[in-house]
């Protein structure tokens, strides 16, 4: 008994090195460049048109969300953030599905793992999905639902700027040695910055006239652009200050910015990924191809063709419900299902759902309270649905899914001499390089990830 188990741990610990070994430069080469990217495209560029669900806003919101991150926890984030900024719930939406569905990472490791049949179901169901996606929630999702999520986003804020404040109640007021006389201070409460520009900054006596500051409530920022700093030392230490170099706009100031974005990505998504290929390590190297089949409805069941499909794609949406761990992790169980015998449309109804899992409901929930989330999770479930219905009618339809996918063996490339090797000894050390450039980057901004 004991050698039994022996022989399956060794086998799951084999499968495990060869999935990691498998995935990983594709992997690391699709978050590379999608750091690159997102340095090039900052979110807050575009927010701004996002204010009206149409084609163009639909258009703006799918680019922006394949360049962004490929966490969906951190996608429901951005989502939240689109919405306090007044963004259509149904782009914000729209950019949650690109965001986690459309990623350059997920593609390379789609067509790693499965092969291009599934990349261009990926691609033509994304897109069917966040059409779909926007029609919905801007034809169907309740206004005074709709009122309710937005009031909870704004009773949230108080909150954050309660953290926004100065405490001055220790503040020495002298004025006899660099003292701060703010007699006549002003609190404003519309804005919650301080207003130097008017300040002056004497040699004489190291005293600060603060007549004019404006202490407002918003931004917490101090705009000190115009301040006369005299000879004097007057307690002012600057040693520490940052200053900006003359190559930010080097080459060299780009790719560390990009690493930036690496690092935080992968600290996001680091752990979800290896849980996954743990998860479906474990599912592959356990559940035999006839335990996928007992799950899913036999082709001799003599169901309609519709209804198979239909059954099929709501099994693959409860499944990644409960199993899900991250979009690209998630692909290797994909993988699993699909040599199970799950039908086209539902592998790619599995690979959608990853924005209806139970984490993520939580997220929705805690975002946007219970009743808003109630409808936003139904109906994502329905248009995850009906692009699953879709993408399984057109490649069945034209006879795009080829039974040569079935045959293809999970564990193609392992160690040896071979392609994946190759990229694999240039990755490794770039990742780690660009790793540690993108740590060091975000730990002298003060990040800690």
């Amino acid at each position: 008994m004991e050698s039994g188990d022996s022989n399956i741990i060794f086998h799951v610990i084999s499968v495990f090195f060869n999935m990691s070994w498998q995935i990983f430069w594709p992997l690391a080469f699709g978050l590379i460049l999608s750091s690159f990217i997102r340095n090039l495209l900052p979110v807050d560029t575009v927010v701004k048109h996002l204010g009206k669900t149409d084609v163009k806003s639909l258009s703006f919101t799918t680019l922006l969300g394949m360049m962004s991150s490929s966490c969906s926890y951190a996608a429901a984030s951005l989502s939240h953030t689109l919405l306090a900024k007044k963004a259509t719930i149904a782009n914000a939406m729209a950019f949650l599905v690109s965001s986690t569905n459309l990623i350059v990472e997920m593609f390379i490791v789609l067509v790693a793992l499965m092969g291009w049949t599934f990349l261009w179901g990926e691609v033509i169901g994304g897109l069917i999905l966040i059409a779909t996606v926007g029609f919905l929630f801007s034809r169907f999702y309740p206004k005074d639902v709709e009122q309710e999520l937005r009031q909870h986003i704004a009773n949230a804020v108080p909150q954050q700027k309660a953290s926004c404040g100065m405490d001055m109640s220790n503040m020495k007021h002298d004025t006899s040695d660099c003292g701060m006389d703010m007699s006549n201070m002003k609190h404003d409460s519309s804005d919650c910055g301080m207003d130097m520009s008017k300040m002056k900054h004497e040699s004489s006596d190291c005293g600060m006239d603060m007549s004019n500051m404006k202490h407002e409530s918003n931004d917490c920022g101090m705009d000190m652009s115009n301040m006369k700093h005299d000879s004097n030392d007057c307690g002012m230490d600057m040693s520490n200050m940052a200053m900006p170099s003359k190559n930010d706009t080097g080459v060299m100031a780009k790719i560390t910015k990009s690493a930036s974005f690496f690092q935080m990505d992968l600290a996001m998504i680091g752990k979800e990924i290896l849980i996954g290929v743990v998860v479906s390590s474990i599912l592959i190297a356990l559940v035999p191809q006839e335990g996928w089949r007992a799950l899913f409805i036999s082709n001799d069941a003599g169901l309609p063709a519709w209804l198979h499909s239909l059954l099929d794609v709501i099994i693959g949406i409860f499944v990644a419900m409960i199993a899900y761990v991250c979009s690209v992790g998630n692909l290797i169980l994909a993988a699993a299902l699909w040599h199970g015998g799950i039908s086209f449309g539902g592998v790619i109804g599995f690979i959608l759902s990853d924005v209806l899992t139970i984490p993520m409901m939580r997220v929705y929930q805690k975002y946007y309270g219970k009743r808003p989330t109630k409808w936003m999770v139904g109906l994502l479930f329905m248009a995850i649905l009906f692009t699953g219905l879709c993408v399984d009618a057109i490649f069945n339809g034209f006879g795009w899914v080829t039974t040569d996918q079935t045959l293809r063996t999970l564990n193609q490339s392992g160690f040896g001499m071979n392609m994946t090797t190759v990229m694999n000894l240039i990755f490794i050390p770039l990742s780690i390089w660009y790793y540690r450039l993108g740590k060091k980057a975000n730990a002298g901004m003060g990040m800690s990830m």
